[in-house]
């Protein structure tokens, strides 16, 4: 009974082990020695198994001693505190004692979880001489061989168990061998590793497929498309060899016709279906993808995979009706049958911007509001503050986002940008000045907060707080074309210091050459500085890049000052069309005396 009993002992002992976390701290490995050696030097190359007792379980049967429970309770305290070394030296020859396989095992993961990759094999290779058709020891075992780029020990290994297996599992040993093999640094001795190892295999589809993608990975397309190919030749109806063609050619539209001449031959296919509708949308082809996911959901109505393809596929070919019904209707299935791998966060998102479109903002404010805690629910509830501000809801806005405080900084920068923007749509401009302020303040190096900063600044003709925020802005980022395109802007909009308008904004125009909103800020500081002709000409191009009703307000302007009055006219109307609130076309319209 007492033997029976310390076996139990032993091997509760050792399954909780196999279950502690990692130490609290991480241990340093540069200030400690390396054990290897002496643990290399005693432990037995491999156990005598005739010569084993074992318990009813199949472990070694060992009696728990004092001294057995010592080294493994020190291993584990000494582990918890951050020292590798004892623990990892104790553990190791608690398996070396009792040849039981998961005190190696243990040994294993303290010397991973430490760094120390030649203990980690050390331990690994013990592992799995102590349990030799353990899958774990052999997996663990690979993963070291491949970290430590050994490819002909990997070979040795892989050459004899693919031997070995049984014929009907030899082709999904194949690949899966390929895919350790990715984690190869060296890809070419990789794929010369692969192609011995399936040299004795030539009649196998999963060969060939093995050695495309190797070939791929080697960035070899010609080798890897003719194996892809010789794969589909050995079996025409291999949907990863169809799949992996695909993916080795390099011209896209070639690589879609690939998998659309498999279909051909293959139409009840629906994972290259799949592939070839996400081919499609790739090539922004959304109408043909659209048709393909449609075929995918006659078959199966209520696939998840299907039905949000479809429906985000609506949101792009602008069929916002039919998004929305795909989409609920992914939503209920999802509700039917919960699936852990689906979030319903994304298709919430998207039904909230398609309610938005039509201005239908309780639709919106309601499918964001059923967003629960994860990755989308920050983002959610701030789009609900931004929707509440734009329809007047001040204090419910403010009040949603006082309750949602970030956890990084980058969140809660966010909260005091929206907080500033439902100000702003309230039309209160001080207090969204004070609320960026009180931000400049507490984030006072970040540029998105003094770039809002400064705009809010601007708005209540505080220009010397403005200034100073934007030139923070550039010494900050000397890049940020947006910050040189404010400040020479601002100057140029009260006709002060022209010729250094011209100079930021030029700096911001180098930055950003295609920028419609700079070419307006260039044009405008010409049109102040005289150069009529060459604002004209890029204030129409800046138009022609972006209709924007800035942009119209101050070609208008120009070309009223020129002599076209007409023209201005159709450009101020466009304007009005566009923005009937414009501030700048209002005061415009007013300097200038002139009625539309």
């Amino acid at each position: 009974m007492k033997t029976a009993l310390a076996i139990v002992t032993l091997s509760t002992l050792l399954s909780a082990c196999a279950g502690l976390p990692g130490p609290i701290r991480p241990a340093n490995a540069a200030t400690v020695e390396t054990p290897a050696a002496s643990v290399v030097a005693n432990a037995p190359e491999e156990p005598t198994l005739s010569t084993e007792k074992y318990a009813g379980d199949g472990l070694p049967a060992v009696e728990l001693t004092e001294e057995l429970m010592f080294k493994l309770l020190s291993a584990e305290i000494a582990f918890q505190r951050g020292d590798w070394q004892p623990a990892y030296i104790n553990m190791i020859s608690v398996a070396q004692q009792t040849r039981d396989p998961r005190a190696a095992r243990r040994a294993a993961e303290m010397a991973i979880a430490a760094k120390q990759p030649e203990e980690a094999m050390v331990a690994v290779r013990f592992w799995r001489a102590l349990a030799p058709k353990s899958d774990e020891a052999t997996q663990y075992y690979v993963g070291m061989i491949l970290l430590g780029d050994d490819l002909s020990e990997f070979q040795e290994v892989f050459a004899l168990r693919l031997r070995d297996v049984r014929p009907p599992s030899r082709p999904l040993l194949i690949l899966q061998v390929q895919r350790l093999l990715l984690r190869a640094k060296d890809k070419k001795e990789a794929f010369a590793v692969m192609e011995n190892l399936v040299a004795p295999y030539p009649d196998l589809a999963e060969t060939h497929i093995a050695l495309a993608q190797a070939a791929f990975s080697n960035n070899d397309p010609a080798r890897a498309r003719s194996e892809a190919m010789l794969a589909l030749k050995i079996k025409p109806d291999s949907e990863i060899a169809a799949l992996t063609l695909a993916q080795v050619i390099p011209d896209k539209k070639e690589s879609a016709q690939s998998l659309q001449s498999y279909l051909s031959a293959h139409p009840d296919s629906r994972e290259i279906r799949i592939a070839y509708g996400r081919m499609l949308i790739e090539q922004n082809l959304y109408d043909q993808a659209r048709k393909e996911f449609e075929t995918l959901l006659k078959d199966q109505p209520e696939d998840l995979t299907t039905l949000f393809a479809l429906g985000i596929l609506g949101t792009q070919t602008t069929d916002l009706k039919s998004a929305e019904q795909y989409l609920t209707t992914y939503l209920k299935v999802l509700a039917a049958h919960p699936d852990e791998s689906r979030d319903p966060a994304q298709a919430l998102l998207v039904l909230s911007q398609i309610a938005e479109e039509r201005k239908d903002i309780d639709a919106a404010l309601a499918y964001l509001a059923r967003i629960e805690l994860g990755e989308a629910y920050f983002g959610a509830q701030i789009k609900r503050a931004q929707l509440m501000g734009q329809r007047g809801e001040l204090t419910s806005a403010r009040q949603l986002l006082a309750e949602t405080s970030g956890t990084s900084e980058r969140e809660q920068i966010l909260v005091i940008q929206t907080d500033a923007q439902v100000l702003r749509d309230s039309d209160l401009q001080q207090q969204a000045y004070l609320v960026l302020e009180t931000g400049a303040l507490r984030f006072p190096e970040n540029i998105d907060v003094l770039y809002d900063y400064a705009m809010a600044a601007e708005k209540l003709d505080r220009v010397d707080k403005m200034e100073a925020a934007l030139r923070k802005v550039i010494k900050l980022a000397p890049t940020n074309q947006h910050a040189y395109n404010a400040l020479g802007y601002s100057l140029a909009e009260r006709n002060v210091r022209l010729p250094e308008a011209f100079k930021l904004i030029e700096q911001a125009l180098t930055l950003a050459p295609d920028d419609p909103f700079i070419m307006d800020s260039m044009g405008w500081v010409q049109y102040r500085m005289g150069k009529l002709p060459e604002a004209e000409t890029l204030l129409r191009r800046a138009y022609a890049l972006r209709q924007d009703a800035e942009i119209a307000v101050h070609l208008g302007e120009v070309l009223w000052v020129r002599g076209e009055k007409v023209d201005a006219q159709r450009f101020w109307r466009d304007a009005r069309s566009k923005d009937p609130k414009n501030d700048s076309l209002k005061n415009t319209l007013t300097r200038l005396q002139v009625k539309l």
